[in-house]
């Protein structure tokens, strides 16, 4: 899938959890985990990182309703700089997503792919979502 398409669903997915509340009445509304990886990556393995972070986020998106948005990204002046925008339902939709096969089969097949790891945790201030 390219970039604009996994934007496209990224998107929906962010807007129908905002929309519909997630499907919780209001009094018992779960407040979403948003939180930014960033990751530092072997240069001799990257295209190998990025192929398994695109498996990894494909099954994701596609098996996990809890996980909202998976939208990773690498900068420009330094491609082997990951950034993973994450958004999950809530706290427990997150612990659920890392017990899962598809990502434990990443995070072990990537263990020597990756230099570090930076989890920077959010608050959220204010959700959108363009949909089309």
């Amino acid at each position: 899938m390219n970039a604009n398409k996994w934007l496209k669903i990224g998107g929906w997915a962010l807007g129908a959890c905002v929309l519909c509340g997630c499907g919780l009445s209001p009094a018992k509304k779960a407040v979403p985990l948003v939180r930014i990886a960033e990751l530092d990556i072997d240069p001799e393995q990257l295209e190998a990182y990025k192929a398994a972070l695109s498996k990894e986020i494909e099954s994701s998106i596609r098996l996990e309703p809890g996980v909202v948005t998976l939208y990773a990204v690498s900068l420009r002046e330094t491609p082997t700089q990951i950034r993973i925008f994450e958004t999950y339902a809530d706290r427990a939709a997150y612990e659920s997503h890392i017990r899962t096969p598809h990502f434990l089969k990443y995070k072990t097949s990537t263990q020597t792919m990756v230099k570090s790891l930076k989890l920077v945790e959010t608050d959220p201030i204010y959700p959108g979502a363009k949909l089309k």
